[in-house]
């Protein structure tokens, strides 16, 4: 058991582990080119091309968990320079598109980790809704940091109501996605470690 789990949180690539990051990258990638990604809500969109990050990172450890972030990371400053919208400008920063995407994994694995309780699902559903949280909160406080002059002008609001306006789509969205990511990471991680067993 020590061995597995010292595998888990070191950077030593498998066939298994590459093949899995692979895998879970191309998914959320397709997600996101496809437009499945995005869940429509009454005042905004909810993402759920992070959930493949949770999944990985709590399956395979917190350095899987970062590579498949980093892979979504890359594929949004790519999707921001070819398909722009009012927020490229930000999303072509590193620092906003790919630093929190990689923090995913490693917030959920850990989190997952240290979880309180011996019931595996409760502990991948936290591990699932604070990983999401990381995703919207993280972005958007790097918006917030970097670019809160400009968001305030491509939103043609004034610079007080910025963190306002940006703290209020990481409430209206991160909830969502938290919850999306929880119902949907629970059972297909238990499945998995199901299969693994056998």
């Amino acid at each position: 058991m020590e061995k597995t789990e010292a595998l888990r949180t070191t950077g030593r690539f498998g066939a298994r582990r590459i093949a899995i990051i692979g895998m879970l990258s191309a998914v959320s990638i397709i997600l996101g080119l496809s437009g499945y990604g995005f869940i429509p809500l009454p005042t905004a969109k909810a993402t759920i091309m992070h959930i493949p990050v949770i999944i990985g990172a709590i399956l395979e450890g917190p350095v899987v968990g970062g590579m498949i972030g980093l892979i979504f990371g890359l594929f949004s400053i790519v999707q921001s320079l070819t398909t722009p919208n009012i927020l490229s400008f930000a999303f072509i920063n590193p620092l906003v598109s790919v630093l929190p995407r990689v923090l995913i994994g490693v917030t959920a694995y850990y989190v997952y980790k240290w979880a309180w309780g011996r019931h595996e699902g409760i502990r991948i559903a936290i591990g699932a809704a604070l990983g999401s949280l990381t995703n919207t909160f993280g972005v958007l406080t790097m918006i917030y940091i970097l670019y809160a002059a400009e968001f305030a002008g491509a939103r043609g609001i004034s610079l007080d109501a910025a963190a306002k306006v940006i703290y209020g789509i990481a409430l209206v969205n991160g909830v969502p996605e938290a919850i999306i990511s929880m119902a949907v990471s629970v059972p297909v991680i238990l499945a998995i470690k199901r299969r693994y067993r056998h």
